[in-house]
């Protein structure tokens, strides 16, 4: 139970991290990767086609936020699954795969991905956001290990 409860807690701060550096950069950078556009279109095309009107403005930012820490903190506690010793490295790379895969799924599951793929430097801080929250993610669980 303790190290379940430490790999969720490491998945929560890694989520955090990874919203957090992509709402502060957003503020100033107009390359920043906007992962929340995205977000906001497919909470707003799955809720569509179960019949339920998405919420609107703020709600829609509030909502999709939500669903976002929550999915990354369930990803990123998965790295906990590995021995104390991995741990930072299986962070590290589970954050760059959810960068990539952001990159590469987003326009085959039917969403818009200009707003993480508009420059090349988009590209590369959708990648290192999510490596940024891997690595914290990591971080914590080992650190909570001791």
């Amino acid at each position: 139970m303790k190290k379940t409860l430490g790999n969720l807690v490491g998945g929560l701060v890694g989520a955090a991290v990874l919203n957090i550096v992509h709402q502060a950069v957003a503020q100033f950078s107009e390359d920043a990767p906007r992962v929340d556009k995205v977000g906001e279109e497919a909470l707003s095309k799955g809720l569509g086609k179960v019949g339920v009107q998405p919420p609107q403005g703020e709600k829609l930012f509030l909502t999709t936020l939500a669903a976002d820490v929550i999915s990354n903190a369930a990803y990123y506690s998965l790295i906990g699954m590995a021995r104390r010793k991995n741990i930072i490295g299986l962070g590290l790379a589970s954050g760059l795969i959810a960068g990539a895969g952001a990159l590469a799924l987003t326009k085959p599951m039917g969403l818009d991905d200009k707003p993480i793929t508009r420059t090349t430097k988009t590209k590369y801080m959708t990648v290192a956001w999510y490596a940024i929250g891997g690595l914290a993610a990591g971080l914590v669980i080992k650190s909570l290990r001791k």
